[in-house]
């Protein structure tokens, strides 16, 4: 009964005081609460707890939903935030030489691009392994080529030890281009050997190499069995590496010497062409590790740490539209450019040879 209602007149009975309730809401349903039978006239509800079915609305599947999705996109953005400051701002740049010896191609998101890549063999200080190459110019350890964009996905290594005419220096193996003129040398002498443009290029810091396989959380190789010593192995201050035949989760200095393995202790009948496709195996690896699940959860990690890993003509927006290209076009076959022969340089070395006819057939597979 209401405290200003008037009072009955004298000898008539007063009406019984009575509350008003209403009835509490079923679970998940959109109603208001209720209100409290001992809430004061004039006081102001009490705001329901965060959580409660009357804070905002019931928790609905459709409302879960809705902050997964935007958990994932917010996700996403902080990883290409990461990846442009770091594209931007950290990553090395390679020289105008180099930017020169280049074809006018397009970004690789929106037209097929040539992309050359190239791993160096220089070591690091203070290795003790004979004859390694710790400072100066070095040879280009990995010589892949690139084919992204406008529906096109190839792959071609080319042989380390395969002999090519290096402009101003006379024929020699094609991993010495590199150490004789840095990339700007190495690019032209593939062009010229190939007959073919190249758009970019990209150069793999090895150093820095392990901690982008680690930022991934390792990457899970599939192939024969690997005994190698590199840089002399354990005992000369290097690397031992020991993989069994079949899958193996490897970690980051795992990956860098099985990508240098060039001698394998557990099959001594292999030859370059089979460190070539171990190049290409552990570069599928990579990338399907970095499309997958477990490499979602690491994305801002791993978008931080690739542009560093890497030297190239591409700024943040060219090399997040290769990144883009790479995660639709699918994984390419193994390709190698299988030579025909052998020859002698006039240092006494021996180098693999190619006739124009197969040079020229493989290179046609590769670009179309």
């Amino acid at each position: 009964m209401s405290a200003d209602a008037p009072e009955p007149p004298d000898g008539e009975p007063r009406p019984p005081a009575y509350t008003l309730y209403r009835t509490r809401p079923r679970i998940l349903s959109g109603r208001p609460p209720a209100l409290r039978p001992d809430r004061k006239p004039g006081e102001p509800p009490r705001r329901p707890a965060i959580g409660s079915a009357g804070a905002g609305g019931p928790i609905t599947p459709r409302r879960a939903l809705k902050w997964l999705v935007l958990g994932l996109c917010g996700w996403v953005a902080l990883s290409g935030v990461l990846f442009l400051i770091s594209a931007q701002f950290l990553q090395d740049k390679v020289d105008d030489a180099t930017r020169s010896a280049l074809s006018s191609g397009g970004a690789p998101i929106v037209s097929a691009s040539t992309i050359l890549i190239l791993g160096s063999d220089l070591r690091a200080p203070g290795s003790k392994e004979p004859g390694a190459q710790t400072a100066g110019p070095s040879r280009s350890d990995s010589i892949q080529l690139l084919r992204v964009g406008g529906g096109k996905s190839a792959k071609l290594s080319i042989p380390r030890d395969t002999a090519v005419p290096i402009a101003g220096f006379g024929t020699n193996k094609i991993n010495a281009a590199f150490a004789l003129g840095g990339s700007a040398l190495a690019v032209r002498t593939v062009k010229d050997f190939l007959g073919i443009g190249i758009d970019h290029v990209v150069l793999v810091n090895f150093d820095r190499f392990p901690k982008l396989v680690d930022a991934m959380g390792g990457v899970t190789y599939t192939g024969a069995c690997v005994v190698s010593r590199i840089n002399g192995g354990f005992k000369s201050g290097g690397y031992t590496l020991r993989l069994r035949s079949g899958s193996t989760h490897i970690n980051g200095k795992q990956a860098l010497a099985l990508a240098r393995t060039r001698h394998n202790l557990c099959n001594r009948r292999e030859s370059d062409l089979t460190r070539a496709r171990r190049q290409q195996k552990l570069m599928s690896a990579l990338k399907s590790r970095s499309f997958s699940l477990g490499g979602f959860v690491r994305w801002p990690f791993i978008a931080w740490r690739a542009p560093q890993t890497l030297k190239t003509d591409m700024g943040a927006p060219g090399l997040a539209g290769l990144i883009a290209t790479l995660a639709t076009a699918g994984n390419a076959p193994t390709r190698i450019l299988k030579p025909t022969g052998v020859t002698t340089l006039a240092d006494g070395g021996a180098a693999l040879t190619i006739t124009d006819a197969a040079k020229r057939r493989q290179v046609a597979r590769f670009l179309r």
